[in-house]
């Protein structure tokens, strides 16, 4: 996914009835502020901002669009708009909300929950450097994705699907629930006549129909970024690209390796088959992936009578044990402060 090359809007704008706090993240595709109404309720801002079709320098309040892509950008508002009206209508614990959306300065804005946490991929990184042992303990991601698979389900009832699902987009909050965000990639691919924007990808993550127009996109698209997910979260780095592994596929080794490291067989056969390059391979839906993962869980718990179940969707005390260290970890380093990030 490309780098947002735009200028932002300033601090202390008006805008849509909102006061913008501060710039808290942005990407290719769209720049997320900090805003707060007029009671001083806080949320999420997301500006549609494709950085390869508009341009916006310092200053500037209105996007530019050249005219050889303006038909490109009205497509990517319409989806956009029409995502935010889909996600607007999800109502589930484990999926950003979205509380409202409209048109200004040419382009749309999308208001989102905002709340107080770190990202699953920012978890990642700061254990990575452990000497020895996994990233994540196998329990712990189990926990972690049981509840983010209880909302992808949501989103594929709603007919959207999410097509950029990594550690990055899983959102920790405080008390260690996940929430699945950044639905900037999502599109309306299950309406065989719904608009059609293709979206970006992230290498390692990303399903091999992804790379290709020709192939047909489907929950088993985001099952192929659950098992990237998880794996990464195991290994603390995503595994090898689809692109390279149909030339070189080298994934069956790294899963061997895992299996001999002691990691428990079924977890790793099951984070295989939703890696599977073929789509017709791999579970079809978010479901039989969930639901495989729960037999793990209860067939591990009923090995070892002293292991917690891991498949209990709320964060248990060692979970969130685990991350106040990261927490406080991070907070005990010279210049650092309460992580904070968008929901979308």
């Amino acid at each position: 996914m490309g780098s947002q090359t735009n200028a932002p809007l300033p601090d202390g704008l008006e805008i849509g009835g909102y006061r913008i706090v501060r710039r808290i993240a942005s990407g290719g595709f769209s720049i997320v502020y900090l805003i707060e109404d007029a009671q001083g309720q806080q949320f999420a801002l997301k500006e549609f901002l494709p950085s390869n079709l508009v341009r916006r320098r310092e200053g500037q309040r209105v996007v530019e669009v050249a005219e050889k892509d303006l038909i490109t950008f009205r497509n990517g508002l319409k989806c956009f708009f029409e995502e935010g009206r889909a996600l607007a209508k999800i109502f589930h614990p484990n999926v950003v909300r979205v509380l409202n959306f409209f048109r200004a300065n040419e382009t749309v804005y999308m208001v989102m929950a905002f709340e107080q946490g770190r990202s699953l991929q920012e978890v990642v990184l700061r254990h990575r450097g452990r000497s020895g042992g996994l990233v994540m303990a196998e329990r712990h991601v189990a926990r972690v994705f049981e509840p983010v698979m209880s909302g992808l389900r949501e989103v594929h009832a709603s007919r959207l699907l999410h097509l950029d699902l990594k550690p990055a987009n899983v959102y920790i909050r405080l008390d260690g629930t996940p929430l699945l965000l950044d639905f900037g990639a999502a599109r309306r691919t299950l309406d065989a006549d719904g608009p059609k924007l293709f979206p970006m990808y992230t290498p390692g993550f990303a399903a091999p129909e992804l790379y290709r127009r020709t192939l047909a996109l489907g929950p088993w698209s985001d099952v192929y970024s659950l098992g990237a997910s998880m794996y990464a979260c195991l290994t603390g780095a995503p595994p090898q690209p689809a692109d390279q592994r149909e030339l070189d596929d080298r994934l069956g080794s790294s899963l061997a390796k895992l299996v001999s490291a002691g990691l428990t067989p079924a977890l790793i056969d099951l984070i295989g088959w939703c890696l599977k390059l073929n789509p017709l391979e791999r579970p079809q839906s978010v479901f039989t992936v969930q639901r495989t993962l729960r037999r793990i869980a209860l067939d591990r718990a009923s090995m070892d009578a002293t292991a917690a179940p891991m498949s209990v969707p709320p964060p248990t005390r060692t979970l969130r044990r685990w991350l106040d260290t990261l927490g406080t970890r991070r907070a005990s380093e010279p210049g650092s402060g309460p992580s904070t990030k968008s929901q979308g």
